[in-house]
């Protein structure tokens, strides 16, 4: 019994250490005075400042526009990826899984240096498109992981089934393979966006000059002096992750509710 309060009173330890912060950010994002050892009262004149600003509202287009972009191709890709894998042999999925793991396990920073020097030794101009490049780039393998289990789980001889009874293999692969995995291709498509709504390190060394995304805004905006601005716009990053998240979770369960009827009938 004791051992087990003990475990308790670690557990809520460790979260508040990791969530009081984040309250504390969040609370003060509604704190009149611009000290932060003083609470002067509620307001939302820093969210009505916020978006008085030019150069956020900026950021904030850049920002949506590439994550959606990025999440969209890199689901395209990192889900016929999926399948290309699954019908590989036992050997070669193993090779070609352990370099989908790479630029997982790979540090932002070496990532981030190393598309922008493959930038600049083609004569890339650094913008727009190398961000957006670059972000395909490091969510193709978590799409990947995503749709991957999805495929596992599904029977494999719906596909053979569909294809002996005359159907053509794109006509069964997007009338009973892509319906089968569809779970695991929004889950993709939500951890994909937020990745990159997310992502700093390697926006800051693929971008260029005129294009930016919130993170960037916020390290800038950061050096020059932490204002409650930046506690507003942290807010909302982290009520837009929040609701992704919620999303795939909510997606999720019910998924898994519906494997579970299935079986029992």
């Amino acid at each position: 019994m004791v051992k087990k309060n003990i475990h308790r009173i670690y557990m809520f330890l460790v979260f508040i250490f990791l969530y009081a912060p984040i309250a504390v950010l969040v609370i003060y994002s509604f704190n009149d005075s611009t000290s932060r050892g003083n609470w002067g009262g509620f307001t939302f004149k820093w969210y009505i400042e916020l978006f008085q600003d030019r150069d956020i509202k900026s950021a904030l287009y850049y920002t949506v526009l590439v994550a959606f972009f990025a999440a969209s191709i890199s689901t395209i890709i990192g889900t016929l990826s999926a399948i290309g894998l699954y019908n590989l042999k036992k050997g070669p999925r193993a090779i070609f899984m352990n370099l989908n793991y790479l630029p997982v396990v790979n540090p932002d920073i070496v990532t981030g240096l190393s598309l922008m020097i493959l930038y600049l030794s083609v004569n890339m101009k650094l913008g727009f498109l190398s961000m957006l490049l670059s972000h395909i780039t490091f969510d193709i393998p978590y799409v990947i992981l995503a749709v991957l289990p999805k495929l596992k789980s599904m029977n494999k001889h719906l596909a053979e089934a569909a294809l002996d009874l005359g159907a053509t293999p794109s006509y069964a692969l997007r009338k009973v393979i892509i319906p089968e995995i569809m779970p695991g291709i929004i889950t993709g498509f939500l951890i994909a966006f937020t990745l990159s709504i997310d992502d700093f390190v390697i926006s800051f060394f693929t971008t260029g000059s005129g294009v930016t995304n919130l993170s960037i805004v916020i390290y800038s905006m950061a050096r020059r002096g932490v204002k409650p601005t930046i506690n507003a716009l942290s807010t909302l990053m982290l009520l837009a992750v929040l609701i992704l998240l919620f999303l795939i979770n909510k997606k999720s369960s019910l998924t898994n509710r519906d494997n579970k009827f299935d079986g029992g009938y």
